[in-house]
């Protein structure tokens, strides 16, 4: 009997896949890669790419460090597995920073101090660009709503939510403007 591949109890048995070729678009540029196959997303953006604003924090989906855009949507990484990725558009913190994208929502979350240790801004900033990609004025209702999903051991989230507040009327003012 061998678990590995050849052969169960008699019968040939095929060698599980280790790795698949995969190819997406990250942050804006085709990428191609080798992934294990169960590996998870935010491993493969850590580890491949050097992507440390993917934060690995509880491993469960549960604390939202890891939250990147995969086609639009907010998901986190911990959970989806890497060879998921293939076909898709992957957007992470690095991606939003560089290409301006969330320099206002930076901002805000400096100027109201709607950050402290640091280690959930990235998830936090990344799921407040999904609901301000999707949701023109969102209440505050709405804003808590949308990050209930992401933890903060320090700020309290009153100020997250007044910097995702702020950024969406600004955004809003600058519109009616122009």
């Amino acid at each position: 009997m061998s678990v590995d591949g050849l052969a169960v109890d008699g019968l040939a048995v095929d060698a599980p896949q280790r790795e698949r070729a995969i190819a997406f678009t990250l942050n804006g540029e085709s990428v191609r890669c080798r992934a294990p196959a169960r590996s998870h997303l935010g491993d493969l953006l850590r580890g491949e790419f050097g992507l440390t604003g993917v934060h690995l924090g509880c491993e469960h989906g549960v604390c939202g460090a890891c939250t990147v855009l995969v086609d639009g949507r907010a998901v986190r990484a911990c959970l989806m597995l890497a060879v998921q990725a293939d076909g898709a558009v992957v957007e992470t913190v690095e991606g939003l920073t560089e290409s301006g994208r969330i320099r206002d929502l930076q901002d805000a979350f400096h100027t109201r101090n709607a950050l402290q240790c640091g280690y959930c801004t990235p998830g936090m900033l990344v799921t407040a660009a999904e609901l301000l990609s999707e949701a023109e004025a969102p209440s505050r209702e709405e804003i808590r709503d949308a990050i209930s999903g992401n933890y903060c051991r320090c700020t309290g989230y009153q100020a997250i939510v007044d910097a995702i507040g702020t950024t969406a009327e600004a955004r809003r003012s600058k519109e009616a403007a122009e």
